[in-house]
């Protein structure tokens, strides 16, 4: 009798650690997404607009947008308007807000769209369920600040209510990871530089008050002070 007990006692916490392990791998797989970018199905709500387009093939969806100079980084960021711009094809874009485009060394890297609180998910569960299914993502979309997201491989979605309306932001989260290291390239240079006078053959690092005084005629920039040391100059006394 002790036995058998014992047996269905093993039993029982066989299935039960069976049953265990089969919910978590459900769970990891409805929260985990391993979808890459250009796998992203494409869907009759993004307008034609798919991230990784080049700045002409975004040209030829909509001859109105106009795109800027890149800045120092290499990216452009643009919108169009077409609620408030009657020049655009008004059925193409019913209710729709506003379009936004970032590129980065000419492709497309974040395509937002803003919606009109007329747009047929109005509310924010109903279109984060609804455009996770037009854009074929089986994974469960999770909180972050006041909207939804889905992170996958090396690209987000997120959802989110704007002045009433719903929005789509589609990004990809390694060019943001290489425009972050510009800027921070960027900022170590700068950091780095230093000005010298010409006349004093003094040079001044970047938190060196003494560099303000510099006559504009007089001032000598330099990438780091071993370029300035090289050229002959000195570090300025006053910032010993």
């Amino acid at each position: 009798m002790l036995n058998r007990l014992t047996s269905n006692i093993n039993l029982f916490s066989f299935v039960l650690i069976v049953a265990l392990c089969a919910c978590t791998n459900a769970i990891a797989q409805q929260s985990s997404c391993s979808l890459k970018i250009d796998e992203l199905k494409d869907t009759p709500e993004l307008l034609g607009f798919r991230v990784g387009m080049t700045l002409d093939q975004v040209k030829r969806r909509e001859a109105l947008v106009r795109f800027g100079r890149a800045d120092e980084f290499g990216v452009i960021r643009t919108s169009i308007n077409p609620h408030f711009d009657t020049r655009f094809d008004q059925a193409r874009y019913s209710d729709v807000r506003t379009v936004s485009f970032d590129f980065l060394d000419g492709n497309l890297v974040t395509l937002w769209i803003g919606y009109e609180s007329t747009f047929k998910w109005p509310q924010l569960d109903e279109f984060a369920a609804n455009f996770g299914k037009s854009l074929d993502l089986r994974v469960t979309w999770q909180p972050r600040r006041s909207g939804r997201e889905i992170a996958c491989d090396g690209f987000s979605v997120f959802a989110l209510i704007i002045a009433e309306g719903p929005s789509i932001r589609i990004q990809d989260e390694k060019a943001q990871n290489v425009i972050a290291a510009r800027r921070e390239d960027a900022a170590q240079a700068a950091e780095a530089e230093v000005f010298a006078d010409a006349r004093t053959k003094n040079y001044y690092p970047s938190d060196c008050l003494g560099r303000e005084d510099i006559p504009a005629g007089a001032k000598v920039k330099f990438k780091n002070k071993e370029e300035a040391e090289t050229a002959g100059y000195k570090l300025a006394k006053d910032c010993q």
